[in-house]
């Protein structure tokens, strides 16, 4: 260590040895404000204290603010790399490049030690017995990827309690997303050879998959089965149009593609992740830098940070193709070959294909940046903060919120509404009209509106939403819960928001239903603002539809909705007793004296107003 009151470089420099390490420099206050790695210790901490005209305004302000020099010695520049990492990681030094992304990245997992593998959405250590397909760069394509797959092989997704006590299919056989095997609707040996499609598919063997198809939907249609040919020519035809739009490329390999922008001093990095020739999404990330800092410099600091966290495993592919290339592209390349046990390349001069998939994420790269610097509007910060308060491992995308309406029980309606981090999507509004229910139920009408809106939503392979609001307390929630254990969605977080004791804004508990707990936010929490904002707008959507329904109802004729009178038999009645007063006053024989009215109709329309 040397202290800036005594400091003299060259002394300094004389104590140092020439073998590779890690420097950290420190300020007044004995914190470090920077970390570096070193293939020659000596050359590189005398080069800051030489020729400073040349160094950059940042490097030049860096040396004025040294007061100490820490130094650490290892026997590789590939140690020294990986140290360098990790004190990045722990000490977030000032001056230097680094991000927070300390979460696991989710994967499918389809387990292999039961006779009827389940294929799930996993996050955490991979340790169970079967197979681990990502890692997906959000939890969004990862369910996308689950839904597809149930779609073209369903294939089971319940948990294992679930699937072993039930007694009839689930809504997931309804929809044609699983074959039942809980209540023994297929095979184990039917049940395998979808389980093996599943994995050829996951890793883009797609052709070799509807290879394996084309003969057995052959030897149906040879043996007249029709029906079952046409379930195989349906598959056929579903994963042709998933290679026309999710396989970017033919090749099976799994790539990286890495691409920077920097503008007044903020950076945004943007990751494209392909498996097996799937385009599984992409993410992105941005760093904290400094002015001044160049695209090479910044991937440079970014590559280990993201391959060798020692606390989130993740998966190198073998090939990373990058927008700007390092400066130490050997020795990244040399360190990331080691952590993985295979050759890994990094590249940054291609064409063709790749060099159009590299212009594709700079291009979304700058898109990106541009609305981080015109947005981080308010809508945007408070979903950081309820995804912080949750504890989610992703961003908030989408969120959607329900709200049941009526009067009494009459004219029911419940409402959808989604928000994003723009604020509202009013596109994608939803009202339903309840039926069938007791009336003034709230809970029955709950689990129909949520049976309704995501059954539809996997079935048409739409869009679900990373977190669901419902307006109510723990009996909604309760079915609420329900509703998205059957409909095998119970990853997606759900938040009961229950009234105070006067219904008064700002007394609301928030009713967590993962945890079974309950939070009471501060009145003056952006968090609370963003949920009554949310909750509000679907309580005006339901009052509306509420509203227009009751007045439809009641403005409607009662001799509508009496079944056999049609508009002949209403006019014949209106102009016999001159009115519906008279009809109401009229007793049975006097309504079966109008024409086109018998006795038996007659009792009927008596009936319906007495």
């Amino acid at each position: 260590m040397i202290n800036k009151d005594n400091f003299d470089p060259k002394s300094f420099a004389r104590t140092l040895t020439s073998r590779p390490g890690v420097y950290r420099m420190l300020d007044k206050d004995h914190k470090v404000i920077y970390v570096g790695k070193a293939r020659n210790l000596k050359k590189r901490v005398t080069s800051y204290f030489t020729r400073s005209s040349q160094h950059s305004p940042k490097t030049r302000v860096m040396v004025n603010a040294i007061a100490s020099i820490e130094v650490t010695v290892t026997h590789t520049e590939n140690e020294a790399l990986i140290l360098e990492n990790n004190l990045i990681k722990e000490l977030r030094p000032r001056y230097n490049i680094w991000f927070r992304d300390d979460k696991s990245y989710p994967y499918l997992y389809l387990s292999s030690d039961q006779e009827f593998p389940r294929l799930s959405y996993y996050r955490g250590a991979r340790r169970g017995k079967g197979r681990y397909f990502g890692p997906y760069p959000s939890a969004g394509a990862a369910r996308k990827t689950v839904h597809l797959i149930q779609k073209l092989f369903r294939l089971r997704s319940c948990t294992d309690s679930f699937f072993a006590n039930r007694s009839r299919p689930c809504l997931q056989y309804q929809i044609k997303r699983c074959t039942a095997p809980c209540v023994d609707f297929i095979s184990a040996d039917e049940y395998q050879k979808d389980v093996r499609h599943a994995m050829m598919f996951l890793e883009g063997k797609n052709e070799e998959v509807i290879d394996a198809l084309l003969e057995p939907m052959q030897e149906a249609a040879e043996q007249l089965d029709y029906e079952r040919a046409a379930q195989y020519r349906d598959q056929i035809s579903n994963l042709r149009k998933v290679q026309e739009h999710q396989y970017i490329t033919a090749e099976r390999g799994d790539i990286d593609i890495i691409a920077c922008q920097l503008n007044s001093g903020t950076a945004c990095v943007q990751m494209l992740f392909i498996r097996g020739g799937l385009n599984l999404g992409s993410k992105s990330f941005f760093p904290r830098t400094t002015i001044g800092t160049t695209e090479a410099e910044l991937l440079e600091a970014f590559i280990p940070q993201f391959y060798l966290d020692q606390s989130v495993q993740r998966m190198i592919p073998d090939e990373i193709l990058l927008s700007h290339i390092p400066e130490d592209k050997e020795l990244l390349e040399s360190v990331l070959s080691e952590k993985s046990g295979r050759k890994i390349s990094l590249k940054h001069r291609l064409r063709g294909e790749r060099a159009r998939w590299l212009e594709m994420a700079s291009e979304n790269a700058a898109i990106i940046l541009k609305q981080h610097l015109d947005g981080k509007l308010s809508q945007q910060t408070r979903l950081e903060e309820l995804q912080e308060l949750l504890k989610l491992d992703e961003p908030i995308e989408r969120i959607e919120c329900f709200d049941i309406s009526h009067t009494q029980g009459e004219a029911t309606v419940a409402s959808c509404v989604v928000f994003g981090p723009q604020g509202p999507v009013s596109s994608d509004y939803r009202r339903f009209n309840i039926e069938s229910i007791t009336a003034g139920d709230d809970y029955a009408a709950m689990e129909q509106v949520l049976t309704r809106r995501y059954t539809r939503v996997k079935k048409e392979e739409g869009r679900l939403p990373d977190l669901i609001l419902i307006d109510g307390g723990k009996g909604q929630i309760s079915s609420a819960k329900k509703v998205m254990e059957e409909l095998q969605t119970g990853d997606i977080t759900l938040i009961g928001v229950a009234k105070g004791p006067s219904r008064k804004p700002g007394l609301e508990t928030l009713i967590i239903a993962r945890d079974n707990k309950t939070i009471r936010l501060e009145q003056s929490s952006p968090v609370l603002h963003l949920i009554q904002n949310i909750r509000d707008e679907a309580h005006r959507f339901a009052i509306t539809g509420h509203r227009q329904r009751r007045n439809k109802k009641r403005n409607q004729s009662s001799l509508e909705t009496i079944e056999g009178v049609g508009q002949k038999r209403r006019q014949n009645l209106i102009r016999h007793f001159g009115g519906l007063q008279g009809i109401l006053r009229a007793g049975v024989e006097d309504l079966a004296k109008v024409p086109g009215i018998n006795k038996n109709l007659a009792r009927k329309i008596y009936d319906r107003f007495h």
